[in-house]
């Protein structure tokens, strides 16, 4: 099939560009002697693990009990769960998967490690957790060293939990007014989490694990500091506007919406065939990665001025003039994310030749 016999609204990955991702962080984490462990949240699809796996990654990362089942059901044998899992019902899944695969899990309380240890009670093998450290982003993990401490010396304790290590990161890098910026919460970021490692150490707890991760300091070479051992990134894979904003190029943008050209009422107005149900509404409002519009449309520099359930807006004379209905463009999201939850499958193109339709396997899998 040919590109431009693709129906609309549809996702669309450039296989080249996608493998020259997945290649250069497989790289830079060859390069500081780190595993990379890419978060899979981003693409949602097994087969593109497997891609990420092949070039040199350590497991893969996920953010719910269902995206690691889904990918445990088609052959990745080591998964990391980056968020606190709590209830006998997602724990009870978790066990399950423990039986035949290597798998992990967020904590961040004692309150949850109780239900842990109470779940896996009766389970050969113990819970593998890692600590969260809250680093900036002002969301979960653990702030004060007290309290971290304490965590520590409980799961010491515990019979069926075992302390793997310890996971942070550093969203609050997105809202960097500039790279320099960046640089300085990133590597504040990692002291942190040093920091609470060397706090584990001397509580007699050696960690196996030291991870770390967000996507735009890693698209620059800011170094990765001596004990940490892993890198947790999940958006360089397929890349979108925000993050192409952020290292000033859209040229790693693997991930495109195509969408027709339905509609041109006034001369500026012009109307396609995909709205908040195929792009999402998501924008960044500052820093490096702050957006216009809701997507950039390929090759005609502008941005989609907003959108409705299933319609695209755009106002722009010039582009008006451009483009008749019934055409295709191809719109680069703002956050990638979310899109490629929205689609059943995406189609992998080289040039013009679509060459392999994927399934997005853990599309919709929010438990």
């Amino acid at each position: 099939m040919k590109l431009n016999e693709i129906d609309t609204p549809s996702l669309l990955i450039n296989r080249e560009i996608m493998m020259d991702n997945i290649n250069r962080m497989q790289a830079y984490a060859n390069k500081y002697g780190v595993h990379l462990r890419p978060h899979t949240k981003t693409h949602k699809m097994p087969a593109l693990a497997h891609l990420q796996v092949q070039a040199g990654a350590t497991g893969i990362t996920v953010a719910k009990v269902g995206e690691a089942e889904v990918m445990a059901e088609n052959g990745l044998n080591d998964i990391f769960i980056a968020n606190e899992i709590v209830g006998e019902a997602k724990l009870g899944r978790i066990k399950k998967l423990a039986e035949t695969i290597d798998i992990s899990f967020g904590v961040d309380s004692i309150e949850q490690c109780k239900m842990i240890q109470e779940v896996f009670r009766d389970s050969e093998k113990p819970a593998q957790v890692l600590i969260e450290i809250e680093v900036g982003e002002n969301r979960s993990g653990v702030i004060e060293e007290g309290d971290y401490t304490s965590l520590v010396e409980y799961i010491k304790n515990c019979s069926h939990v075992h302390l793997k290590g310890i996971f942070s990161h550093d969203g609050h890098t997105y809202k960097a007014k500039d790279l320099e910026e960046c640089r300085r919460l990133y590597n504040e970021a990692q002291k942190r989490t040093l920091h609470f490692a060397n706090l584990a150490e001397k509580q007699g707890c050696r960690l196996e694990t030291v991870s770390i991760g967000s996507t735009p300091p890693l698209m620059h070479d800011f170094g990765v500091m001596e004990g940490v051992t892993e890198l947790r990134i999940g958006t360089y894979i397929l890349m979108d506007v925000s993050q192409g904003n952020a290292i000033g190029t859209y040229s790693k943008c693997a991930a495109s919406v195509l969408t027709t050209v339905i509609s041109k009422p006034t001369n500026e107005r012009v109307i396609t065939d995909v709205g908040a149900k195929g792009l999402t509404m998501q924008t960044r409002s500052e820093g490096i990665c702050a957006t216009t519009g809701i997507g950039y449309i390929k090759n005609y520099g502008v941005h989609i001025d907003q959108v409705y359930d299933e319609h695209a807006i755009i106002y722009n004379q010039e582009f008006r003039n451009q483009v008749a209905i019934g055409e295709k463009v191809e719109v680069i999201p703002n956050h990638i994310c979310p899109v490629c939850n929205l689609y059943d499958q995406a189609y992998l193109f080289s040039g013009d030749e679509v060459v392999d339709e994927i399934p997005i396997l853990c599309r919709g899998k929010l438990q």
